[in-house]
């Protein structure tokens, strides 16, 4: 049961960089889209990330309860050492679907407009700046349980220059992903080249930012080459995103719209694959060499046994739901497209 619960919380983390990440991705697209052009791209993120917004965060949600139950260890090592970037991303989380929420449903339509838009897309870039850098920090062995000092305990943590790098790669490939994803969300052949533009621009960006990640993991002695290239299944992920990157440029110059979500989300998995096989279980590792493992630092057997078989049950009644959700909204959508 505890490879169970291993495989949910990598599920959880995956579909939460798929999903939500597209949703943070679509105020970065807006972050660099001209003014005449910002009003059509609003409503058309608004029709793509309206339904699930708030749902997509279930899955990180999924990931934080199954650290505190079944890994107690490793979620008050992350809480502890990481607390400034993880308040920093929450608050961008509240504040991004507050920004949302009354753009889009406040009666009066006044200055504040240009306020909930401002926090709408700055959120949109702090949120997944910070959700890599708490990830990078966690394998960077730059956490130090023997800090006797604040700056070392809880800033140079997360602050040094490969978390932040892997945070740019994350904002990049959340801008990559909600640029693809909105290419098939309009009609407008005009509206799709625009967002096809984007996603080159948001291609080339991650690429770049991922390019930086491997210069700075050489300067800090990262071993983030060999976890990539040093093994099979690393090696045969990235050739894989690879394929399918050029596949889904190949079809999206060929007009096919709705394909390529399918790849593009392909391709961040074989990325998540790629970087955490080689030390996956070791979830965090710490300075000089330590690291704790979600195989040796879990909870009781019983209570991994009951949190796998909450985790089995609750995905009967959760996915049908979602599913239900997206395709029901979509329907509407569409509809209202029609009469108008």
């Amino acid at each position: 049961m505890l490879y169970v619960v291993m495989l949910f919380l990598w599920l959880a983390l995956l579909l939460y960089l798929v999903m939500g990440g597209a949703d943070f991705g679509a105020g970065i697209i807006e972050m660099f889209t001209s003014e005449p052009n910002k009003m059509r791209t609003r409503r058309t993120m608004y029709n793509a990330i309206g339904p699930i917004w708030e749902a997509n965060h279930m899955w990180l949600i999924i990931a934080i309860v199954i650290l505190f139950v079944g890994f107690p260890v490793i979620y008050t090592t992350i809480s502890t050492y990481l607390h400034i970037p993880l308040v920093i991303m929450l608050m961008g989380i509240i504040a991004l679907g507050t920004a949302l929420t009354f753009r889009n449903y406040d009666a009066v339509i006044d200055n504040m407009q240009k306020l909930y838009n401002k926090i709408f897309v700055y959120s949109s870039f702090i949120t997944p700046l910070f959700l890599g850098i708490i990830a990078g920090s966690a394998v960077s062995g730059r956490i130090d349980p023997n800090a006797d000092n604040f700056m070392d305990a809880y800033v140079y943590s997360w602050l040094n220059w490969f978390s932040v790098a892997i945070g740019l790669f994350t904002v990049a490939l959340c801008g990559f992903l909600a640029a693809v994803y909105l290419i098939g969300e309009t009609n407008d052949d005009a509206e799709a080249k625009r967002f096809i533009r984007k996603a080159k621009i948001m291609n080339i960006a991650a690429v770049s930012a991922g390019a930086l990640v491997f210069g700075v993991s050489i300067l800090e002695n990262i071993p983030l080459i060999n976890w990539v290239f040093g093994n099979v299944i690393g090696s045969t992920a990235v050739g894989l995103a690879t394929l399918s990157l050029v596949l889904m440029w190949y079809l999206i110059y060929h007009g096919k719209r709705y394909v390529i979500r399918v790849l593009a989300g392909f391709q961040v998995t074989m990325i998540l694959l790629t970087t955490t096989y080689r030390h996956y279980p070791n979830i965090v590792i710490l300075k000089g060499g330590n690291y704790l493992s979600l195989l040796q630092d879990h909870g009781a057997n019983k209570t991994i046994v009951a949190l796998g078989m909450a985790l089995l049950i609750g995905s009967l009644f959760i996915l049908p739901a979602l599913i239900y959700l997206v395709w029901s909204f979509q329907k509407e959508t569409k509809r209202n497209a029609g009469d108008h």
